[in-house]
C-alpha cells in the first residue's frame, strides 16, 4: 500500500514529513499516467502542478479555506487528495468524475470551471462575501500565465488591488496554454523567470539596494527610484508590474521544490491585502514524452505509457479541423487580403499549416476571444478577410463584439466554429451546444454547417466571398472523408440540397446529423414511410422555397440540429412556415434544455434523440399523427 491510499483528506497530508511529501507526488503522477493513458485526458497540465498542489493542500484547510482552480484541466492531483481517489478511475467516463472543477462533485471544488481567466474574479467575490459575513478562510485563486493573458483575469487583478482585497492568487507559470503564450505580459514573465534560473541576478539587485544604502543620500536615491519607478527599480522589485496593481509580489520560486513552495505559502497567508505568488512549474513534469511535447500531452487520447505513442487514426483520415487548416491554405494563396485571428488555439484550430505557409497573416492573441473579434474586425474594416477560428464554446465570450463590432458594422468577419455540437469526454464546459442559438438572430449573419469535409471548404469559399459576417459551425474529430479533392468553390447561399425523395414525412438535417437522418430514412423505408431527407447546410438563411414546398406536400417535417433546440435551427424553421401561413407539424430535434454531461459522444446523441434511432421514431410519431 502506497502514501496515495492513506490521503483520503487533505488533513492527512498534514501527517506527513516533506520527504514522504515528495514519495506521495511520485505516486500522484503515476496514477495521473496511468489513468490519463487509458481514459484520454488533460494530463501535461496537471502533471505540472502535482508539488504546487500538495503545497497548497498542506498550507490550507480545504474546504474551509476556498482554493480556485482556473480552467480545472490541471486539477486531476487536487481530485486524488480530495476524496475521489477510488472514483479517479471514473475520470471523464459517462457518469464519472468531470475532467474539470465541479461544484456538484465535491465541497474542495467551490467554484465550477472549464474557461479560461475566471479564478481572480471568482475568489474576489469569494473574499469580499466572507468580508460581509465576517468570516475568517483563506481564498486562493490558481491561474495558468496563459489564462492571464485573458482581460477577465486581468481586469479583475486590477479591481481586487483597488479593493485591497484580502486573498491570494497563485501564478502557475509554465510558459504554456495550450500553444507557447503570446504577449506583452508572457514577456514580462519571461525576464521573472530569469531570476529565478539565474542565481546571480537575483544578488545583483539586493547588492544594488544594499550599496546605496551605504553611499552618502543613497536613501534619497532609492526614494528618486522609487518614485520614478524604472531603471534600478526594474531590477530591485521584479514584480513591479503586479505590485503596482496593489499586490504584494511574492517570487519568482521553483514550483516543483516543496520546502520552498510550503514556506512561501505560509508566508503569504500571513500577508493582509491581495497577494501574488509566482510559482515557475514545467508542464507535464515526471513524464518524459509530456514534457518534450506539452502541446500534444496538453489534451490526450489514451495512449501507451512506455512511449506515450497514441493509437493513430488510418492515414486518410482528417479531421475536420486539419480540413479547414489546408482550405484556408489553399484560399489564401489566391487572395493576399486573407488573413487568421486564434485565440491561444493555433494548433487546436488547425491553423498550424497556415503560420507556416502565412506567418505574417496568422494571428494569436492569447486566451482573449473577444480582443480576436474586435481585433479581426479592425482588420476587416481595414480592407481584409480574417477568419476567426474559434472552438464553438469559447466563442460564447465574444458576443457582444459579434454583435456590435462586426454585425453592426457589417464586415466581412468569417467565424470558424470548431468543436461545435456535443464533444464527449469534456463535457458541458466544452460542449459547442448555443450557436446556432446566439448567432441566427445577429442581423445579416450567415450560418452554415457542413454535412461532410467537402462543404466545409466549400463554405469557407462561400464565407469569404461574402461582404458581410458569417459563421461556419463544425464537429470535433473526423467526418465521412467526402469531397475532400473537389474544388474550393462557394455554394449558392440558402440553398439546401435534396438527398432523398419522399411524401410522407420530411427530415431537414443540419450539419452532422445528416448522416444520422439519412439512416433513419432507410429504417423508415423498410416499414413502408417513405421520407425526404434534405442537407439544409445553411441555418440562415434557410432554404424558403424547399421548407414551402415540403410542408405543401408532407405530413409532418422533423428537423435535427446538433444545438440547442432553444431558438437554433428547428426554431427558425417554425417561424418561417407559420410567417407563411403553414399549419404542418413540426417536431425539432435538438439538444435538451440542460447541461449534457460528460461522456462518449455517440451514446450522448442517443441518449438526447438525436441518433438514427431517435429520429426514426419522431418521424412515425409524426406519421401516425397524419
Amino acid at each position: 500500500m502506497g502514501l496515495l491510499d492513506t490521503i483520503n483528506s487533505p488533513a492527512d497530508l498534514r501527517n506527513l514529513s516533506v520527504q514522504q511529501l515528495e514519495e506521495l507526488a511520485g505516486e500522484i503522477r503515476k496514477r495521473i499516467i496511468e489513468t490519463v493513458a487509458r481514459t484520454g485526458g488533460h494530463l501535461a497540465p496537471s502533471l505540472g502542478v502535482v508539488e504546487l498542489t500538495l503545497a497548497l493542500h498542506y498550507v490550507f484547510d480545504s474546504p474551509r479555506d476556498k482554493i480556485i482552480w482556473d480552467v480545472g484541466h490541471q486539477a486531476y492531483a487536487h481530485k486524488l487528495i480530495t476524496g475521489r481517489r477510488e472514483a479517479f478511475s471514473t475520470l471523464r467516463q459517462h457518469g464519472g468524475l468531470s475532467g474539470f472543477t465541479s461544484r456538484a462533485e465535491s465541497p474542495h471544488d467551490p467554484f465550477g470551471a472549464g474557461h479560461g481567466s475566471t479564478s481572480i474574479a471568482a475568489a474576489l467575490g469569494f473574499a469580499r462575501a466572507r468580508d460581509l459575513r465576517g468570516g475568517t478562510e483563506k481564498v486562493v485563486a490558481v491561474i495558468g500565465d496563459g489564462a492571464m493573458t485573458g482581460g477577465l483575469a486581468l481586469a479583475a487583478l486590477n479591481q481586487a488591488g483597488a479593493m485591497q482585497a484580502d486573498m491570494m492568487v497563485v501564478l502557475n507559470d509554465n510558459e504554456m496554454s495550450i500553444s507557447h503564450n503570446v504577449g506583452a505580459l508572457s514577456a514580462h514573465l519571461a525576464r521573472l523567470r530569469a531570476a529565478l534560473v539565474e542565481p546571480a541576478v537575483r544578488r545583483m539587485r539586493a547588492e544594488v539596494a544594499q550599496a546605496l544604502r551605504r553611499v552618502p543620500m543613497g536613501e534619497a536615491m532609492l526614494e528618486a527610484l522609487d518614485r520614478v519607478r524604472d531603471g534600478v527599480k526594474q531590477l530591485v522589485v521584479p514584480g513591479m508590474l503586479f505590485e503596482e496593481m496593489g499586490f504584494t509580489y511574492l517570487g519568482p520560486i521553483d514550483g516543483h521544490y516543496l520546502p520552498d513552495l510550503i514556506s512561501t505559502l505560509r508566508q503569504a497567508s500571513r500577508l493582509r491585502g491581495p497577494v501574488l505568488v509566482h510559482v515557475v512549474t514545467v508542464k507535464g513534469k515526471g513524464y518524459e514524452p509530456a514534457e518534450a511535447d506539452p502541446v500534444r500531452f496538453h489534451g490526450t487520447r489514451p495512449f501507451e505509457v512506455e512511449n506515450g505513442l497514441v493509437d493513430a487514426s488510418p492515414p486518410c483520415m482528417k479531421t475536420y479541423s486539419q480540413v479547414f487548416g489546408e482550405a484556408l491554405v489553399e484560399l489564401a494563396r489566391r487572395d493576399e487580403r486573407i488573413v487568421a485571428v486564434a485565440a491561444a488555439m493555433i494548433e487546436g484550430t488547425g491553423l498550424a499549416p497556415f503560420r507556416e505557409a502565412f506567418p505574417q497573416r496568422c494571428f494569436d492573441v492569447g486566451m482573449a476571444e473577444e480582443v480576436a473579434v474586435v481585433f479581426a474586425a479592425g482588420l476587416a474594416a481595414a480592407g481584409l478577410r480574417p477568419v476567426v477560428a474559434i472552438y464553438s464554446t469559447f466563442l460564447q465570450r465574444a458576443y457582444d463584439p459579434i454583435v456590435h463590432d462586426v454585425a453592426l458594422q457589417g464586415l466581412p468577419v468569417v467565424l470558424a466554429l470548431d468543436r461545435a455540437g456535443l464533444v464527449g469526454d469534456d463535457g458541458p464546459t466544452h460542449h459547442g451546444v448555443f450557436d446556432l442559438s446566439y448567432l441566427r438572430h445577429v442581423p445579416g449573419m450567415v450560418c452554415m454547417a457542413p454535412a461532410d469535409e467537402g462543404e466545409l471548404r466549400r463554405m469557407l469559399a462561400t464565407a469569404l466571398a461574402l461582404d458581410g459576417p458569417a459563421a461556419i459551425r463544425y464537429p470535433r474529430g473526423a467526418g465521412p472523408q467526402r469531397g475532400l479533392v473537389e474544388p474550393v468553390e462557394p455554394l449558392e447561399v440558402g440553398r439546401a440540397q435534396v438527398l432523398r425523395e419522399g411524401g410522407d414525412v420530411a427530415i431537414l438535417a443540419l450539419g452532422a446529423m445528416v448522416p444520422a437522418a439519412l439512416e433513419a430514412a432507410d429504417t423508415l423505408a423498410a416499414e413502408g414511410i417513405e421520407a425526404t431527407v434534405a442537407n439544409a447546410r445553411f441555418a440562415k438563411p434557410l432554404d424558403a422555397e424547399l421548407l414551402c414546398e415540403l410542408a405543401d406536400r408532407c405530413s409532418g417535417i422533423v428537423t435535427v440540429e446538433e444545438n440547442a433546440a432553444a431558438g437554433g435551427f428547428g426554431s427558425g424553421v417554425m417561424e418561417l412556415l407559420a410567417a407563411r401561413g403553414f399549419q404542418v407539424p413540426v417536431r425539432v430535434l435538438g439538444l435538451p434544455d440542460s447541461f449534457v454531461p460528460h461522456g462518449d459522444r455517440q451514446q450522448l446523441l442517443r441518449e438526447c434523440g438525436l441518433d438514427a434511432a431517435g429520429i426514426a421514431q419522431a418521424c412515425r410519431e409524426l406519421a401516425r399523427e397524419g
